[in-house]
C-alpha cells in the first residue's frame, strides 16, 4: 500500500497521495512557491496508520503551488411559484492548484 495523509485546509478535507494534484481554497501565496500543510489529520507510512487527536504531532505534508485560479461558474436560481420572484446568481470559486511533493509523518 501507498504512503498517503489526510489533510485540512479551507475547511475541508483531502486525502492525498505524493504527486496527486488537487484543487483547493485560494491559498496567500504565489505561483511555483512551496506550501506546508501543518493541519494533517492522519498519516499512513504504507504499513502503519497514525490518526491525530485532532491532528498528527511533526507531521507536514509539502506541496509545489502550480497555480491561482478560478473554479468552473456556478449558477444558483431562485424561484417562487406564482409570485413573480426570481433570482440568478452565478458564482466563481478562487482555487490554487496544488501538486504534492512530500509526506513527512
Amino acid at each position: 500500500m501507498e504512503a498517503y495523509a489526510v489533510i485540512e485546509t479551507g475547511g475541508k478535507q483531502y486525502r492525498v497521495l505524493k504527486g496527486s494534484v488537487l484543487e483547493v481554497d485560494r491559498l496567500e501565496v504565489k505561483d511555483g512557491d512551496k506550501f506546508v500543510f501543518s493541519s494533517v489529520l492522519a498519516v499512513s507510512d504504507g504499513k502503519e496508520l497514525k490518526i491525530g487527536t485532532p491532528v498528527v504531532q511533526g507531521a507536514t505534508v509539502i506541496g509545489d503551488v502550480v497555480k491561482n485560479l478560478r473554479g468552473t461558474k456556478v449558477i444558483s436560481f431562485k424561484k417562487k411559484r406564482r409570485k413573480g420572484y426570481h433570482k440568478k446568481i452565478g458564482h466563481r470559486q478562487e482555487l490554487t492548484q496544488v501538486t504534492i511533493s512530500e509526506i513527512k509523518g
